[in-house]
């Protein structure tokens, strides 16, 4: 197939829509500038930019080379490992964090190709297995994949990440047909883990975070207080927002982490219910396009796959809306597509890339 029929039998709505998204994020992040520092909207700009030309890039490597040779997928998984286990050493600490390297203006987080790598590798043992889970074993077996990093990302601490590679492993296993008694075990497994932690592992600040999701208003000028000013900022977006560069939420620094953890409240100050109806459209158009190629895949790898891609941008995008509307606990996630951040960006965008390659070379 030459480069130009390849290229027509990309998925372009998906992409589109891909682009709309980041789209959203880099209109927020110029109007969000507050001292005429664009520095940022620059750096996003170009993260957004090789993010698309590494997803064009990867969208023509033969995705048979991770299915069918799965050495490549434990070597990747093992050098994530490695560096999960080098920032307790080598990375600096930001906010009670070890999660990040950092080299001179350039910084690395190597949970997101971490994410990727325990969805592809998910996605092969079971594309396999996925009549045998009946058996416990594979279960097991393949919860220690999820094990190993989800261990190291709680004791950097970053409870967000964690909760999202669990939320991989899960999906895969509904998606792959895991037995309802065995999916109610797991489920107490986790309860009866959670209370553990809570009593002899969680740290005060993660502790706080939960009690504040539980009664903001206690403490409003503490830990409450970033999703009080997020609420504030969508209410007074109203229907139509408070135009472009009028969010006074935004504009005057009341909203925290405007550009990350909460832009999703940003974005609803400026624009209203009008302009997040038009982002919560763009990412319906981008899961459909998604589970259509699982469910048109020829193979359980790729199904799978995209299944899983679909599972984990889903849940990052769930928890990042509801720590905004104050119905979930602030652990730190990202609006996938949207937030500031290059590493999220650039993996979500290869992981769209192989997500391609996968439909045009089985359509």
């Amino acid at each position: 197939m030459n480069f130009l029929a390849r290229l027509e039998k990309l998925d372009w709505i998906l992409i589109i829509a891909s682009l709309i998204l980041t789209g959203f994020g880099l209109v927020s992040l110029y109007t969000s500038v507050v001292s005429g520092d664009f520095s940022l909207f620059y750096r996003q700009l170009i993260f957004s930019i090789i993010s698309i030309i590494a997803m064009l890039g990867v969208s023509f490597v033969d995705n048979r080379i991770l299915r069918e040779n799965p050495i490549i997928l434990i070597l990747l998984y093992f050098i994530c490992i490695v560096l999960l286990v080098g920032v307790f050493f080598f990375a600096p600490e930001i906010r009670g964090i070890k999660s990040w390297y950092k080299i001179g203006a350039i910084s690395f987080n190597p949970i997101e190709p971490m994410k990727l790598i325990v969805i592809l590798i998910l996605a092969k043992y079971f594309s396999k297995r996925h009549i045998e889970l009946y058996d416990l074993k594979h279960i097991f077996i393949s919860g220690l994949y999820v094990a190993l990093p989800v261990i190291l990302i709680f004791f950097q601490p970053e409870f967000g990440s964690m909760a999202i590679l669990l939320a991989i492993w899960i999906g895969t296993l509904l998606v792959s047909g895991i037995k309802v008694r065995h999916f109610i075990l797991l489920s107490l497994a986790f309860v009866l883990i959670f209370g553990a932690s809570w009593l002899f592992l969680l740290k005060d600040y993660q502790k706080n975070r939960v009690l504040s999701f539980i009664a903001p208003q206690a403490d409003t000028l503490g830990e409450g207080w970033s999703q009080n000013q997020a609420k504030i900022s969508i209410g007074s977006g109203g229907l139509i927002g408070r135009g472009i560069n009028n969010g006074t939420q935004t504009q005057y620094g009341f909203l925290p982490e405007a550009h990350t953890d909460f832009v999703f409240a940003s974005i609803a100050e400026k624009v209203g219910f009008i302009g997040i109806f038009l982002l919560f459209g763009s990412f319906i158009l981008f899961y459909w396009r998604i589970l259509k190629i699982a469910l048109n895949a020829n193979s359980n790898f790729s199904r799978l796959f995209a299944s899983g891609l679909a599972i984990s941008i889903f849940f990052q995008m769930s928890i990042n809306i509801g720590m905004n509307l104050g119905i979930l606990p602030v652990i730190g996630l990202p609006l996938p597509l949207v937030s500031y951040g290059g590493e999220n960006l650039l993996f979500i965008y290869i992981g769209l890339g192989i997500l391609q390659n996968m439909k045009t070379t089985e359509s």
